[in-house]
């Protein structure tokens, strides 16, 4: 790696891009780019158009980015595009480019909706354009849609945190103006690991969208959240104008009076707008390599040397030895054992500072995620309350009955438990994914020996299958366990009646610590039941 020029230093990294895609080490070495964040709907997709002027991303509801793209743009004097899987194919429809995608998409995703952290590399050449790359990550969403994991918050989330988490990534953070900035999700998770705002550049979307008498001048001007590279306001096309393919370059003429004759932004208008947020990026991308071109290249030189050792080991091997060769494949089984032991249990010789993996995730599996599932689960108050008066009335039949029916209140309990089933089942799936890519990381080493490697990926991965179904027996046993014997002379459930108005949380929450979760549900059924009583 000599000393490029400031303009050869963009196209430098987009090779070195395609190399490590290729060979698939991308996640081994931090790049200099730049991660474009931001919710669903915030307007990512129109800016990145902008600064193409075609339109060639796919749109529609839901997640629509569900794979990283990393998108270079390259100056150059005829227009075309190419995609990294399939290299020498030049594209001129952007259209075809659109489908080809979410084609790409697809293939490893799935029609689901699921996402993957596999990128999509797609270089665009036009005269319309500067040196740029950016990596378009998919909008951060809340809720799951159709068929889409019910993690796919966390998924999504933990996907962005690979990039953005690194100190040679810049963070483009958009955020639509007509939201509450406090309550940006970009901007909360550039904060989590920028906090000073150094990496941090804010593109602030819909301008044109905000209530009559508002406007964002204070953020635009660096005044209510500062960012260290502040602030860029854009106006993109509207739905309608998307839909009725209206030009682009139109609509960036009409983003530019926008700016000019609104009142709040014409005194910073030469620093609004599309053009002017691609020259920014272009300019400070750059200064971002130059930057972090000498920490780069000494990491690259001592990859390359541990490389070059490894490659001499080898070259000591005698492939002709029977006896050497299975003494070498012993070896490697030795040590897929330990380095397995060692991302379970949490010590080796390298700790992971970018993401979590294998014990560290299925400790938040445990602590984190199963809690979370299981708050969620839902609990209607006044259907509830429905439920256990259709349940008294209908054990009492013709009668009016006189005592509350202990079949009633064991019939609503046990409706509450048998609601647990589903957040246990899914822990234990989650834990059993998490076990296998751990299996599947740690036979990477085992890559010279392939049949090796799937024989020994077949065996454990059996192994974890064969478990997973006797942990789902063992967890519906205690279920069972649960529903069939309701202890009411329990020290935490006599005296429950008297006290429930003052410290029913209270209550509840230590139930919840002695007994778990099926006893907790049991204290909340029993708190609506007796009131519900009352009432009747």
């Amino acid at each position: 790696m000599g000393n490029p020029g400031m303009e050869d230093l963009i196209p430098l990294v987009n090779r070195l891009q395609d190399a490590f895609s290729t060979i698939g080490q991308s996640c081994n070495l931090d790049l200099p780019q730049i991660a474009v964040v931001g919710g669903q709907s915030a307007g990512k997709s129109s800016v990145l158009e902008n600064f193409v002027g075609r339109d060639f991303l796919p749109r529609g509801s839901g997640i629509v980015t569900r794979r990283p793209l990393v998108l270079q743009l390259i100056n150059h004097d005829t227009e075309y595009a190419e995609f990294l899987h399939c290299r020498g194919r030049k594209i001129t429809d952007f259209e075809e480019i659109r489908r080809e995608i979410e084609e790409e998409t697809e293939r490893l995703t799935g029609a689901n909706k699921g996402i993957s952290p596999i990128p999509i590399n797609l270089r665009i050449h036009s005269p319309n354009v500067l040196n740029l790359t950016l990596i378009d990550l998919p909008g951060i969403t809340k809720v799951p849609v159709g068929d889409q994991p019910g993690d796919i918050e966390y998924q999504i989330r933990d996907m962005i945190m690979q990039f953005i988490c690194r100190d040679s990534c810049l963070i483009l953070a958009v955020t639509p103006a007509n939201t509450d900035l406090a309550n940006s999700d970009a901007l909360k998770l550039a904060k989590d690991v920028d906090p000073q705002g150094q990496r941090t550049i804010g593109v602030i979307t819909k301008l044109d969208l905000m209530d009559e008498g508002t406007d964002a001048r204070a953020i635009l001007e660096n005044r209510l959240l500062p960012l260290r590279r502040g602030y860029i306001g854009v106006v993109n096309r509207s739905q309608k104008d998307i839909d009725g393919k209206k030009d682009i370059q139109v609509a960036l003429s009409a983003e530019r009076r926008f700016f000019l004759s609104h009142p709040a932004y014409k005194h910073i208008a030469q620093s609004m707008g599309t053009p002017y947020l691609q020259q920014v990026l272009n300019q400070q991308l750059t200064n971002h390599i130059r930057a972090t071109l000498p920490a780069f290249r000494t990491k690259l030189q001592t990859q390359l040397l541990e490389l070059k050792k490894e490659a001499e080991e080898f070259q000591q091997y005698r492939p002709d030895d029977p006896q050497h060769k299975t003494k070498a494949m012993l070896q490697l089984v030795q040590h897929f054992g330990l380095n397995f032991e060692k991302l379970i249990e949490g010590f080796g010789d390298h700790v992971d500072t970018v993401e979590l993996s294998g014990g560290a995730k299925i400790n938040r599996i445990f602590h984190q995620r199963f809690p979370t599932d299981l708050s969620k689960m839902e609990l209607d108050e006044l259907e509830l309350r429905k439920e256990i008066t259709y349940a008294i009335k209908n054990i009492h039949g013709i009668r009016t009955g006189l005592f509350t029916p202990d079949l009633a209140f064991e019939t609503m309990v046990k409706r509450q438990i048998i609601q647990l089933r589903g957040p246990c089942l899914k822990c234990v799936d989650m834990v059993t994914e998490e076990l296998i890519s751990t299996v599947q990381q740690c036979t990477n080493k085992l890559a010279s020996y392939p049949k090796l490697r799937e024989e020994t990926e077949s065996i454990v991965c059996s192994h974890i299958r064969d478990q997973e179904r006797q942990s789902k027996n063992q967890v519906l046993l205690l279920i069972e366990i649960q529903l069939s014997y309701i202890n009411t002379n329990h020290e935490d459930f006599i005296g429950f009646t008297s006290v429930h108005q003052k410290n029913s949380q209270t209550s509840v929450k230590n139930a919840a610590g002695n007994q778990g979760s099926a006893f907790l549900l049991r204290q909340i059924v029993r708190v609506q039941f007796l009131s519900s009583v009352k009432a009747g």
